[in-house]
């Protein structure tokens, strides 16, 4: 079966996320949208995870719990997980490992943690777009260990991507998905980049604000539309 999908969506926890993009009004954007699966990444936290997917489960849309990890090399990282246990997990290691800087709302944004009901429940008061003390040649194995999937983001992009940062993008790095935006040339990235010919190739928005979730038209095929096959996918190349 095809999936529409949007891999990469951040929520109001993301400080440069915007408030509207509460679990409930980005989950129900998703439908909307025609989107059957998508993936709550915000920056280096997973803490509004559990309630996009008790949202998601009421519109029969999919959520993958999941994060924009940034790396000790400022490269932004897509990490999926199959379960909300082990995105919460994942979530407090990476807590552990970014700096402990103060969010300053009024200069950053507001970091807010809701529940189902767009509630608001808390507020991350570490600043979550610094880089964590992990780096990215280590994130394959880490992930493992959490069960999970990643892959670099928005690779085509002129910041925080790996080729950007890194100058490259090779199989030595153990990626076997990569995430391009909308506007980048497939075809012509992987003739620069041959190791993309390999490697699983999404696109999805990025999406900060409702209007521009499921604006990348990403589609996946997969034997059901359940997390572990859509993770069992992008583990392999």
């Amino acid at each position: 079966m095809e999936l529409n999908y949007d891999f990469h969506l951040h929520s109001c926890l993301s400080p440069c996320g915007d408030n509207d993009m509460t679990p409930y009004n980005l989950v129900n954007m998703a439908k909307i949208m025609g989107l059957d699966a998508i993936a709550l990444t915000d920056h280096n936290t997973c803490l509004n995870c559990e309630s996009a997917m008790k949202v998601g489960e009421k519109a029969g849309v999919l959520v993958i719990p999941g994060m924009e990890l940034c790396t000790d090399e400022e490269v932004h990282v897509v990490c999926l997980f199959p379960t909300l246990e082990n995105a919460l997990a994942f979530s407090q290691y990476v807590r552990e490992r970014i700096p402990p800087v103060e969010n300053r709302p009024k200069i950053f944004g507001d970091q807010l943690i809701m529940d189902e009901r767009d509630n608001v429940i808390g507020t991350e008061n570490l600043l979550l777009t610094t880089a964590a003390n992990v780096s990215l040649d280590k994130v394959p194995q880490i992930m493992k260990e959490f069960s999970g999937v990643a892959f670099p983001a928005h690779i085509d992009r002129s910041s925080y991507s790996v080729i950007s940062n890194l100058g490259m993008i090779d199989e030595y790095m153990g990626f076997t998905t990569a995430e391009i935006t909308s506007k980048a040339d497939k075809n012509e990235y992987i003739k620069r980049y041959p190791v993309l010919e390999k490697m699983n190739i999404l696109t999805s928005s990025d999406a900060h604000y409702l209007e521009n979730i499921g604006s990348a038209g990403g589609k996946i095929d997969v034997d059901s539309s359940e997390i572990d096959k859509i993770l069992s996918i992008l583990a392999k190349s």
